[in-house]
């Protein structure tokens, strides 16, 4: 009898270990589906990015501001490139902070294409009014004088621009003891930094320079001297902004982004627009 009962026991066990053991299986399974769906998603991921860095150095204008902007957001699509392919497709934090950050550089080469189609739309438009400027002074004797003052006047706008331009503009992040760094969790205060460059054609006297300041999903940091603007016929709300006295000489000056809340990781981006025109714009890596 206790043979019998011995040799159930011994059976059910047996059962047991092979229950357990086609879990296991199982669970191996689904666990080698897994990374091998991670690994694709990876792998999608870094062709998108390997795509946006393909149409990033496409991306071309006759402005040299502009070009210096694109040349450093290439390099940070490099940079997130070799990033992606040194983490583990398992890591879904990193990968889903990679796929926000890959959506961020698209927005951003999606206002470099706006911008650089507005300007060549206006290079064209005041290229067309300066010909035909000089077709009707060439048809109408009783004008040549007055139209050709037209053209030496829009020949000149095209060539030295009329409004206030700007250069070097940059954004550096300043921790509580006054240093700058580039960690998220130790950033209290921003500065924005450019020089409007000297032009004797712009209009002299008080000049108001505004900076918007957008985080990595693209909202616009503000604050209590945030206030509304408008440049270039469109309106905007503006992180800071500082009036400075422009008698056509260079102008450099710093404007501060204080009392926001919190910081998080990924690129800021900074633009800068007095209420005639766009001065340019730069981007900020916080860790």
């Amino acid at each position: 009898m206790e043979e019998k009962n011995l040799k159930n026991v011994m059976i059910g066990l047996l059962a047991l270990v092979a229950i357990l053991a086609g879990v296991l299986g199982y669970i191996l399974v689904q666990k080698n589906k897994l990374v091998q769906d991670l690994n694709v998603e990876k792998g999608e991921l870094t062709e998108q990015l390997v795509a946006l860095q393909n149409d990033y150095e496409s991306l071309t204008s006759d402005y040299e501001s502009i070009n210096d902007s694109l040349r450093i957001s290439q390099e940070e699509v490099a940079q997130l490139i070799e990033r992606v392919k040194k983490t583990e497709a398992t890591n879904r934090a990193k990968m889903r902070q990679y796929e926000k950050e890959l959506g961020t550089l698209r927005s951003i080469m999606r206002n470099y294409i706006v911008q650089i189609d507005s300007l060549n739309t206006l290079n064209k438009q005041l290229t067309a009014e300066a010909a035909a400027a000089r077709k009707d002074a060439a048809e109408s004797k009783k004008k040549s004088e007055n139209l050709s003052k037209q053209v030496e006047s829009l020949s000149g706008q095209v060539a030295a621009g009329a409004v206030i331009k700007s250069s070097g503009l940059r954004i550096e992040a300043y921790n509580g003891s006054g240093q700058t760094t580039d960690r998220s969790s130790r950033v209290t205060k921003l500065m924005a930094t450019l020089s409007l460059v000297a032009n004797d054609l712009a209009a002299h006297g008080p000049v108001r320079v505004y900076i918007v300041v957008k985080d990595p999903d693209g909202n616009v940091l503000k604050n209590g001297n945030s206030r509304s603007f408008t440049s270039g016929g469109a309106s905007y709300v503006c992180s800071a902004s500082r009036e400075v006295d422009y008698e056509g000489n260079e102008v450099t000056l710093s404007i501060y982004v204080n009392d926001i809340p919190e910081y998080v990781k990924g690129i800021y981006t900074v633009q800068a627009f007095t209420s005639q025109s766009f001065l340019g714009s730069a981007e900020l890596l916080l860790r």
